[in-house]
């Protein structure tokens, strides 16, 4: 399937009565991935906004709530008066100090809970997720997903991630291999 054939079928999946409601997912945490080559990121930015804009078009009254995860971290870091520190920081003594400093404030732990009060998943029907490449090395996308699973509830997650994902690992932009993360499907195959 090319990708402008996956980019084609990603509405009809999340508009899908079955979809919506995680039916046909046994027990399973209804976690997607839509993974596409990196170098395609900005049309996938555009799709998602026409997806965003469809949705309610073809399914009225469906909630969805989109999240952008370098926005996310950035509007965090801003709140608690880090932004600014850290490009300074950075400028002054390089990301290796950069990242050990942030370690703790941007731990997946407390990261799970911003995500939990920017989607507001308890209230949505759907949440997708961008801005995964943009957010790297800060975030680490498997253990945010992992931090996620309680997060969540029986809200469908669909990330958007710029690299391949085989149903066992992720590896972003398609070269850095991330740990194993088998609990999501595959959005489109």
């Amino acid at each position: 399937m090319t990708f402008t054939e996956r980019l084609n079928a990603i509405l009809p999946k999340l508009t899908s009565g079955d979809f919506l409601a995680s039916r046909g997912l046994g027990n399973e945490i209804a976690f997607y991935i839509f993974d596409y080559p990196s170098e395609k990121e900005l049309a996938m930015r555009k799709h998602i906004e026409h997806v965003r804009e469809q949705i309610p078009v073809l399914r009225p009254g469906v909630k969805v709530k989109h999240v952008n995860l370098f926005d996310l971290v950035l509007g965090y870091l801003e709140k608690r008066s880090l932004l600014d520190k850290s490009f300074e920081m950075q400028k002054k003594s390089g990301d290796e100090t950069l990242f050990k400093a942030l370690a703790a404030p941007l731990h997946e732990g407390k990261l799970a809970e911003v995500f939990r009060e920017a989607a507001s998943p308890e209230e949505q029907d759907l949440v997708m997720v961008s801005g995964v490449g943009s957010v790297w090395p800060l975030l680490r996308t498997h253990t945010l997903l992992n931090n996620l699973h309680p997060v969540m509830g029986k809200t469908p997650l669909v990330m958007f991630f710029p690299g391949h994902y085989d149903g066992q690992a992720l590896r972003l932009f398609g070269k850095l291999q991330d740990d194993n993360y088998y609990r999501a499907f595959k959005l489109v195959p």
